[in-house]
Formats: structure tokens, sequence, C-alpha cells
């Protein structure tokens, strides 16, 4: 009987059915589930900050990693070091998308979205930050969960707005089938164009008709330049409307200043306005004019006796 079982269980036919059952059913699976299934997009990107950024900012780029779960952190980088730095630190990071914050006098925030090691790279002045616990909005999304990204249809005009809009979509789209990201779509990332600005705001996907509640958090880029390398290279486009926050800030003292000439101004047109004389007054007319003795003073004092 053993030996009977031994040869059933070592029967080369049927261990040839069994190959072929498994081959089979390994080729349904292939053709059933699709080469888009698997972690093919292996994006990571690098979102950290220079050293002097305000508590407001750092709360903005602490909001851009919980919205982006194949976003990297790491240490405030030093102003000491150059720009051209961060590649090498993205590097060793293994990202090959860096978005920066760049502080300037405790004041300033501006924002680099580069594609290492070879670009292109853009860089932005961040503008009405509002940050999720400032807002306190009534929207809410699954953490790591991966977003919709909608566009304007004003990228799609000019060639700098399009090259921006690749580059949004390949920072902020989250890979499909990735480690940390859940397989949940619940929210959108909006970016419009107005006023040669790009405003981004976050909206929860509520119900299946499209009803949106925005989350946060809120802020403006003001596009300043996009550069043909990473952090550095031949300029691509030049925003000629862009003012910087210094020359802003010089206007407005400026404008004070003037308020104060035109005070003066307005005095000296008064007086000016102000009727003179209406007679020519005589010379002589003063040599009758006496002084009291209780108003005298100095040397006049002499001249005066007062009678008791």
């Amino acid at each position: 009987m053993t030996k009977r079982k031994l040869q059933k269980e070592t029967n080369p036919k049927q261990n040839i059915k069994r190959l072929k059952a498994t081959k089979k059913l390994q080729s349904e699976s292939k053709i059933t589930s699709p080469s888009s299934d698997k972690w093919t997009n292996k994006e990571r990107v690098l979102v950290f900050a220079s050293r002097g950024v305000s508590y407001r900012d750092r709360h903005l780029m602490q909001d851009i990693r919980n919205l982006m779960p194949h976003s990297k952190p790491d240490c405030k980088m030093s102003k000491g070091q150059g720009l051209f730095s961060i590649n090498e630190i993205c590097e060793m990071k293994n990202c090959s998308k860096c978005v920066y914050f760049e502080a300037r006098k405790k004041k300033d925030l501006y924002m680099w979205v580069s594609n290492v090691p070879h670009g292109p790279s853009a860089k932005f002045l961040v503008q009405n930050v509002h940050t999720m616990l400032e807002l306190k909005l009534t929207g809410n999304c699954l953490k790591s969960s991966r977003p919709i990204l909608s566009f304007d249809s004003v990228f799609d005009k000019t060639p700098h707005n399009r090259l921006l809009k690749e580059l949004f979509i390949q920072t902020f789209g989250t890979p499909h089938r990735h480690p940390k990201s859940q397989p949940f779509i619940d929210h959108v990332f909006n970016f419009s164009i107005a006023d040669n600005r790009v405003w981004f705001r976050n909206y929860q996907v509520v119900e299946e008709d499209g009803a949106l509640v925005e989350i946060g958090p809120r802020f403006v880029l003001n596009p300043i330049k996009i550069f043909a390398g990473s952090f550095s290279g031949q300029v691509l486009y030049e925003n000629a409307a862009y003012k910087s926050p210094n020359l802003l800030r010089r206007e407005v003292r400026l404008a004070k200043g003037s308020k104060y000439e035109e005070r003066v101004l307005a005095k000296i047109a008064k007086d000016a306005k102000e009727p003179g004389p209406l007679y020519a007054e005589d010379v002589t007319d003063d040599v009758f004019t006496t002084i009291r003795p209780e108003d005298a003073k100095g040397i006049e004092k002499s001249t005066f006796y007062r009678k008791r």
C-alpha cells in the first residue's frame, strides 16, 4: 500500500498537469491584473526649508509634507551653503524632485520647485499663507490618500505655464501603488491662475456628485523665474510684472514720506492765500507806543519809575 501511495504521489504526469495549471493561472492573472498595478513611478520629493523660517512658514511646510505621502523630510539648511548643494542632498536621499522653502529677512518666503539634477526649476514668492490649523475649515480627508490634480485652462495657453503644469504634476502627484499611500482618492489639489499668480487650494470630495469642501492650506505662488537647470542654468522665463518685497516696502515708505511733503505744501499754500494788510502802514506809528512798567523787561525797566 505504501509503495502504491508513493507511486501515486510521484507520478510525473500529475506533476506536469499541475505545472500547466499553475502556468495557466499565472497567465490569467497577468491578463486580469495590468502592469499599472505595480509601483513603477518611484518619484520621491524632498521637502525642507532654510534656517530663519517663521512659525507660519514651518507649519505650511509640514502641511505639504502631510499631503504628499511620497515626500521625504530633511533638517534645515544653513544659508552659507549654496543652492547647488541641494542636488547632492537629493541624491543622498534618493529623491528626484525637490520643494525648497527659502526664508529671507524672517519676512519673505520663496519656494523652489526643481527636477533634480537636470532641471528645470522654478522660483516663486509665496504670499497669503494660511495653514490648516489657522483656517479650521470643515473639510477633512484621509491621510496619505492620492489627490486629483485640477488645473486651470490658462495653463495650456502659454509655454511657461505648460512647463509649470508638468512640473506640478510630477511633484505634487502621488505615484500609483506607492507603499505609503492609501488606495483612495478623496481630495483635490486645485491650481488656478489669476493676476499672474498661481493660487493653490485643497478640497475634499464629499459626495459622488462632485460636492467639494475646502480643507486647506491656502497659499499663492508669484512666479519669478524658470531656469533650465536645477537651481541654476539658463533663464527660460522671467516675470516682467514681478516686484520684490524690498521694492514694495520702499514704495510704502516713500508714500508715507510724500504725505508729510503734501502737508507742508498745503500749509504754505494756505499762508499764501491769506489776505495781507489792507492799507500801507506808516513807519512813525510806533513812536507813540509806550510800554507799561509792569511789562518792561531788561534795559526798558530803567526808563520807568513806579509812582507810590
